[in-house]
């Protein structure tokens, strides 16, 4: 069947450089399941060869051309028949042809743009991937492979606290405060509830972590929301004047950076939820948006110890028998010659060797 161009009568294997040094990063598939794909950033060249391997050995590969693709695409669930390509680039391997052997190419996407994280949500996913494609006659040997990309943000310059009054009327009156408005993904959110005015039965209170995903636009718009995480902060009544301490640590959750607007295709936003429940099961609730980013990792540099060369210690030029004592100053301790010993003194300006030092008698002749 391959003789006449049906079926695939090579394998195709792509190998990315730097693989041994390069980390991975896990991301979930549309069934939900975990995976693990190199990780890129955006700016980074993605280089590597593709081995085109013949299935039988011997035999002869057809072939209208080999072509290499660097592709970023949106695909929105609900509309599954358009793929909204933000980034494509193409490069060719080789020109119309035969192959005869196994055979490697090399390929480099210099310094590609990479400008949106991977992400796979409720209704829409976000990948990059790489595609190579023998073309033939009638059906094309294509090999996709998939790789992950995170966005790096800096430490944004204004991050003002939160800070809000809320409550009913003549019933319930509570101030909030977060210690910031913007978070990294391995952020600790530090804040308060004060009570200013309590005339309900408050049986307990929880704040809760909500990501809410918008897609779509106008009719078509999707919204889906997940509670990432929920917390109890009180259990009981509150007094009027009661302060409760908030701490929710983020590093042990699955979040990604806030993304607006992402192609004029879809939202990622977060959302601190905080929820009163009286003894009724009535709910009060309010809901403070956050903004997360994504930091970048340190890399700890090795230290390296530099020796310093050996000193060279004075030679004494007399010694007498007995030690002397300085004369003493105002407000200094006085210290004998076998002290010197313990203190640096000044190096000499050339080194002193005994055979050249003339000892001195006591009435000052050699």
């Amino acid at each position: 069947m391959a003789l006449f161009g049906f079926g695939q009568s090579a394998d195709i294997d792509i190998v990315l450089d730097g693989t041994q040094t390069r980390p991975l990063a896990e991301i979930k598939t549309e069934e939900g399941k975990k995976e693990k794909h190199y990780l890129y950033y955006d700016g980074e060249s993605v280089s590597g060869k593709v081995n085109i391997s013949l299935r039988k050995a011997g035999s002869r590969l057809e072939h209208q051309g080999i072509k290499i693709e660097f592709i970023g695409l949106i695909e929105l669930y609900y509309d599954r028949g358009n793929h909204h390509e933000f980034t494509s680039i193409s490069k060719e391997l080789a020109r119309p042809g035969d192959l005869i052997q196994n055979t490697s190419f090399p390929f480099e996407f210099h310094n590609v743009e990479k400008p949106y994280e991977s992400y796979t949500g409720a209704n829409v996913r976000l990948r990059y991937f790489l595609r190579v494609t023998i073309v033939r006659r009638l059906t094309d040997t294509v090999k996709e492979m998939e790789i992950v990309v995170h966005t790096l943000s800096s430490y944004p310059d204004m991050n003002s606290s939160i800070k809000m009054e809320v409550g009913i009327e003549d019933c319930l009156h509570i101030e909030f405060e977060y210690n910031k408005s913007k978070y990294h993904l391995k952020d600790v959110i530090v804040g308060k509830i004060y009570f200013l005015l309590v005339r309900i039965k408050i049986k307990h209170m929880e704040i809760a972590i909500i990501k809410r995903e918008t897609t779509g636009a106008g009719p078509n718009t999707f919204t889906e929301n997940e509670t990432i995480a929920k917390y109890e902060i009180m259990d009981g009544a509150p007094v009027r004047g009661e302060s409760i301490p908030i701490r929710l640590f983020l590093a042990g959750y699955e979040l990604t950076p806030t993304m607006k607007d992402i192609n004029k295709k879809f939202s990622v936003r977060y959302y601190l939820n905080l929820v009163l429940v009286d003894e009724e099961e009535r709910r009060y609730f309010k809901q403070q948006e956050i903004i997360l980013w994504r930091k970048g990792e340190k890399v700890r540099k090795p230290v390296q110890m530099i020796q310093s060369p050996p000193v060279e210690r004075p030679v004494t030029l007399s010694t007498p028998s007995s030690p002397q004592s300085l004369p003493e100053q105002d407000g200094e301790k006085n210290f004998t010659r076998e002290d010197q010993d313990q203190v640096n003194p000044l190096p000499l300006p050339f080194p002193v060797n005994k055979e050249n030092v003339a000892v001195c008698n006591s009435d000052g002749e050699q």
